[in-house]
């Protein structure tokens, strides 16, 4: 009995329990409706989309194989987990996906028993599915756990660090290598290439002998007849290539590794957007979709705002400065579209380098670059520097070296929810010694915050959000700021009383201005999280009754906490009101929801000011002895 019109089988399947109910000879045909069904929903409401396409019958296949949820599978990033979110019980409520209340846009343990580990960042799964074996083994338990994990996610250390010790513990695990010669963007690195030969030699070996084309000394090396060589040396039993489309050999192979004694890694070969002409030509536009016409692939005209976003503007600045200073080169971990350097990539080849799924690496790569006089600009989202922490401390901050660090979608970034949030960078920044920490409250602001960084003997970083700027016209010469040096972004007019001082910070100038027209407070562009503008802080303290920080970044640490410093160190007693994000992961929504939902819009900012005015502290009497004093 279907409850879908139009799908006779996937309306039947709710669990997996009930996939495995299911012949054999029916999985084909599942197959085809799950992809269609991922098509047509995903052209009302966008989503990733193309990694999911290349997943249907590899979801299929394991949940048919494995005994989950108590097999453990972990996916990597979660960006091709639709089919799997599907065909565990969420199927209906796929029309929410990365909307306020709905669903994750990755696996998340709180919604399902089949989601075994929570995912957002890439090339952790082989470490989980390592933990995940390692209880079974001390528990004494009899289950499998399944690392999922794509060959952009390959290309990350944390992964080969993962496959040498599962490999020297001896675990009894798989590890499936979706391999379909994309990350976002293409993929890249050493191991992509010798999978590109790979796969070019099993064609040629596969092919009529009179079509086959002469081999370069290169192909015919010996290294190629075992592809598994690499992954051996880790301890793990190879296993493939095996067609990812081809339900039959996954069914075989995984029924014969479901019971597999010790490491084993099976290398399945998908194309990302399998069964959408237009996302098979451009898996890199169909990554992540907007909606679509379902038939054609067609995307709905936009009206253009006219107002470039600020990964643009970055974009556009850094070719600017590249095409007058031949020392400036480019660093990218695996995000060239996301961060806006396809056309420096374009004009600059030879100073472009993607580093992959590496975040580590292209924050030391940048050191080495800077050592040797070159000046290194780290285009990076603010959330995946976390994962380069440890080397900004000790490879550029220690060493004081003039690397620049771009650092796209500060703030809340919307539906792909707390694992994305760039909600972080301002606290864990400002700690550290030589690092100037800039702000940018427009586009003009941010071109010359990155030239300010650009021209410092040090490191520094530029945070700015994701989304469009306000439209200004921008400055055709970009001129640098005074380190450390604020700026007034509105007087107050009639300056009645109580007096309040709005300090923002990069993007929540805006809100603050909108809210102080309606209280008639000053606003302060305060530009720099590090250095501030201890003057300016003095002044405003001796002057205002109130004193308001505003930034989308956590209060714990950030820059309001930077302002708090400076007047505890003055002994200077001003009532102050921090705004910020608060100490809890903020979910999935768009920017404008969960900005109004935690009250730093500019409707929030105002309630929030004027309930402190009301506050004891503020009273009159309060406020009459200080403007005595």
């Amino acid at each position: 009995m279907t409850d879908i019109p139009g799908y006779a089988l996937l309306g039947r399947v709710k669990t997996p329990t009930d996939l495995r109910r299911l012949p054999l000879a029916e999985l084909p045909h599942l197959a085809v409706e799950l992809r269609r069904y991922l098509i047509e929903t995903l052209g009302r409401i966008g989503g990733h989309f193309a990694a999911n396409l290349g997943t249907v019958e590899l979801s299929l296949a394991l949940h048919y194989c494995f005994d989950t949820p108590h097999d453990r599978l972990v996916w990597d990033v979660g960006h091709q987990a639709y089919p799997h979110k599907i065909l565990t019980g969420r199927r209906e409520q796929l029309e929410t996906i990365r909307r306020l209340g709905g669903l994750a846009p990755f696996c998340h343990r709180a919604e399902s028993e089949y989601d075994s580990f929570g995912v957002g960042h890439s090339s952790t799964s082989i470490s989980a599915a390592a933990g995940m074996a390692a209880a079974a083994r001390v528990k004494k338990e009899k289950r499998r756990a399944v690392a999922i994990i794509g060959d952009g996610g390959m290309t990350a250390g944390m992964a080969f660090e993962a496959l040498n010790h599962a490999g020297h513990l001896n675990l009894d695990m798989l590890v499936i290598y979706n391999d379909n010669d994309m990350s976002i963007s293409e993929n890249v690195g050493a191991m992509r290439d010798h999978s590109a030969r790979l796969m070019k030699k099993l064609a040629l070996a596969q092919a009529p002998h009179h079509l086959r084309a002469p081999q370069t000394e290169h192909e015919n090396e010996a290294h190629l007849d075992n592809p598994g060589a690499l992954f051996e040396t880790f301890g793990f039993k190879y296993h493939g290539p095996v067609d990812g489309h081809d339900l039959d050999a996954l069914m075989n192979v995984m029924t014969r590794l479901r019971d597999a004694k010790g490491p084993q890694l099976l290398h399945v070969v998908t194309t990302k957007g399998k069964g959408f002409g237009p996302a098979e030509a451009d898996p890199i536009k169909y990554h992540g979709v907007t909606q679509f016409d379902p038939v054609t692939g067609a995307f709905p005209s936009k009206k253009s705002s006219g107002k470039p976003s600020y990964t643009q503007v970055f974009g556009d600045w850094l070719c600017q400065v590249a095409a007058q200073d031949e020392k400036v080169v480019a660093i990218t971990p695996a995000m060239r579209e996301g961060s806006g350097l396809v056309e420096f990539s374009k004009q600059f080849p030879e100073r472009y380098f993607d580093v992959g799924i590496a975040e580590q690496h292209a924050v030391t790569l940048a050191a080495g670059l800077a050592c040797e006089g070159l000046k290194p600009v780290v285009a990076i989202y603010s959330t995946f520097l976390q994962r380069g922490y440890d080397q900004l401390i000790h490879d550029v901050a220690i060493q004081n070296l003039p690397v620049v660090f771009a650092l796209d979608r500060g703030g809340l970034v919307g539906a792909d929810g707390a694992t994305h949030h760039g909600t972080f960078d301002l606290s864990f920044l400002r700690c550290i010694p030589n690092m100037v920490v800039m702000a940018p409250s427009d586009e003009n602001e941010c071109r010359r915050m990155l030239s300010t960084g650009l021209h410092i003997d040090g490191p520094s970083a530029i945070r700015y959000p994701r989304g469009n700027g306000s439209g200004l016209e921008l400055d055709a010469e970009i001129k640098p700021l005074t380190l450390g040096k604020a700026r007034i972004a509105r007087e107050a007019i009639g300056r009645r009383r109580p007096r309040v001082a709005i300090l923002a910070f990069g993007c929540m100038v805006q809100p603050a201005l909108e809210a102080a027209e309606i209280i008639d407070a000053v606003v302060v562009d305060m530009r720099f999280v590090k250095p501030l503008d201890v003057a300016m802080i003095h002044d405003l303290a001796n002057e205002n009754d109130l004193l308001v920080t505003i930034e989308d970044n956590v209060k714990m640490g950030g820059a309001g906490s930077a302002v708090n410093e400076v007047l505890m160190a003055q002994h200077m007693t001003v009532p102050v009101l921090n705004l910020g994000l608060p100490d809890h992961f903020i979910e999935h929504g768009t920017r404008e929801e969960l900005m109004a939902q935690i009250g730093l819009d500019a409707s929030g900012i105002l309630r929030s000011i004027q309930k402190r005015l009301r506050a004891k502290d503020l009273d009159e009497s309060v406020i009459a002895k200080k403007h005595v004093s």
